[in-house]
């Protein structure tokens, strides 16, 4: 008998109590705004804040609207000019290159390795033909690049690196929380993240002056002092009068939501896990369909997981698509010509000039892209895996 998937790939699990409980009492004061505070009230928002920075070991956070948001404040915060070029990954989302242009400046893309990476050779190779001066780095679907070669090469070219790190919440190098190594780190909230809050961003830095003028940027007005994290008052006044008002704050409301979900982090991130590893174990073997294996020195959190079809035909990865949307199994594809829902390619953002990339383009024509919500369970996986593998195979075959 034909087995057929009937969980949802878009089904989050619900929002803690102790979440819900901390928002009715929100909502129940009417004080929402982040800086509508009585005398002595610390606040939902600022206390995320100092939550997140001690959870990652940064000096200050900033909770903002979104992660896209994050992203282009991290860009004026360090000063990125229009017409500037920015390096960033071809294999992203479109909110990353969308932070650069939403600032003026010009997204220029590098390559993508079998790893899913950004391709370290490419990039060595593109700061020095470009006069760029950031790098804004996607950890795309979670796949961190070797760091420490990357933090080599940035500094060699004089490249301040800004990490995306939307889809590596809690995952790690060597140890080192993610959003650590670069200037910045830049994380999202939005309902398909590590931590839910429906829209929602973090930033993370030790500078004082781009904190200053972040805090700035997300519309404190001159109420800075009540944030969690707050750098000195002189550097404040340094950057004060030339810094705008851009508002993006977080507020209170999701901020309460987010709360609980930051104490139970690690332990879903476990979860994930498990959950990735059945279904990475079910498609071993799997003719056609090539692993996508993750280096040791790599923490990750497995939220979803990808595997590629290398070198196949548009027609056959579409057909493993279709066979496997009958059976329940809903997968994504990075290949395709024409963006589709949140799947989307360098040479789909036209507002972004981009050259072809022979070698990149080989890899996201074979991506394949899965979501694995905390709410199936292990032997949802299991089946998810038998049938991808069934599918694929039987594809493979056809085509020999």
């Amino acid at each position: 008998m034909t087995e057929i998937f009937k969980g949802n790939f878009t089904q989050q699990e619900p929002i803690p109590e102790a979440g819900i409980e901390a928002a009715l009492q929100v909502m129940r004061s009417g004080r929402l705004h982040r800086y509508n505070l009585v005398e002595g009230e610390v606040g939902e928002t600022a206390l995320l804040e100092q939550e997140f920075a001690a959870y990652t070991g940064a000096k200050y956070a900033l909770a903002v609207a979104s992660g896209g948001y994050a992203m282009a404040t991290a860009l004026r915060a360090v000063g990125v000019k229009p017409g500037e070029p920015v390096l960033t990954n071809a294999f992203t989302l479109a909110p990353v290159p969308g932070a650069i242009a939403s600032v003026g400046a010009v997204p220029v893309f590098v390559g993508v390795t079998e790893g899913l990476t950004i391709d370290l050779d490419d990039l060595e190779a593109k700061a020095r033909a470009t006069t760029a001066k950031v790098l804004m780095l996607s950890h795309m679907r979670g796949h961190l690049a070797d760091m420490d070669a990357l933090l080599e090469i940035c500094a060699a070219a004089g490249l301040i690196v800004i990490e995306d790190c939307a889809h590596t919440m809690g995952a790690a190098w060597k140890g080192r929380a993610s959003g650590r190594d670069g200037l910045i780190g830049c994380y999202s909230t939005q309902t398909y993240k590590h931590m839910n809050s429906g829209e929602g961003g973090l930033l993370i830095t030790d500078d004082d002056e781009v904190m200053a003028r972040a805090v700035i940027l997300s519309g404190s007005y001159m109420l800075y002092g009540r944030n969690g994290t707050v750098p000195p008052a002189h550097v404040f006044e340094r950057v004060k009068y030339d810094t705008p008002n851009v508002s993006g704050r977080m507020d209170h409301l999701r901020a309460a939501i987010l709360r609980p979900q930051l104490a139970m982090l690690d332990g879903q991130c476990a979860a994930w896990n498990e959950r990735y590893h059945v279904v990475e174990e079910g498609l071993r073997g799997t003719p056609g369909l090539t692993i996508v294996e993750r280096p040791e020195e790599e923490t990750y959190v497995g939220s979803s997981i990808q595997f590629l079809l290398l070198d196949w035909s548009e027609a056959a990865v579409g057909d493993v698509l279709a066979r496997c949307m009958a059976r329940g199994v809903e997968l994504k594809w990075f290949g395709g010509a024409e963006p589709s829902g949140f799947t989307s390619r360098y040479d789909s953002w036209r507002y972004a000039p981009s050259d072809p990339m022979p070698a990149s383009d080989r890899i996201l024509l074979g991506i394949v892209d899965m979501r694995l919500p905390l709410t199936f369970s292990l032997e949802d996986c299991a089946q998810i895996a038998r049938i991808i593998k069934a599918e694929v195979s039987a594809v493979f075959q056809a085509a020999d």
